[in-house]
């Protein structure tokens, strides 16, 4: 097999199974509590902080996993992706309309932190400054 549709292969790889592995982690974590706890009516959400914090966590180490064998991109796309789709499937049952704009801030959460998960591992391996305009190019 040529190197450069290797390379492409374990890419588009590694994005399908970081997005499958994030939205997995939404049903383990989040998904299977569809009731609204007592901190509800008080003004907290739906779900505890353990489940919050398990769900961060899960999603966390998947991100370094990816970013850690240089595949940057999907690292940041998938765990984005896949926590987006998650949420929306699991709010949109909502009549109100408010669960995009829930499901707009995972998103942009997601993006921004595991983007700067990534920066930090790819920091840590050494890379050197142009490590980033590399990871969009498939040719090295």
């Amino acid at each position: 097999m040529h190197p450069v549709l290797r390379l492409l292969l374990f890419r588009l790889l590694s994005l399908a199974l970081l997005t499958a592995a994030a939205g997995g982690a939404w049903a383990a974590w989040l998904g299977w509590d569809q009731e609204r706890g007592g901190e509800a009516e008080a003004g907290g959400g739906p779900y505890a902080a353990w489940q919050v914090g398990g769900l961060v966590g899960t999603v966390l180490v998947a991100v370094v996993v990816v970013a850690y064998v240089r595949h940057f991109v999907p690292a940041v796309l998938g765990s984005t992706a896949g926590l987006t789709f998650a949420s929306y499937h699991d709010w949109s049952d909502d009549n109100s309309g408010l669960f995009a704009v829930g499901v707009a801030l995972i998103l942009m959460g997601t993006f921004v932190g595991s983007a700067l998960v990534a920066v930090a591992v790819g920091a840590l391996r050494g890379e050197d400054a142009h490590a980033g305009e590399r990871a969009f190019t498939v040719v090295r």
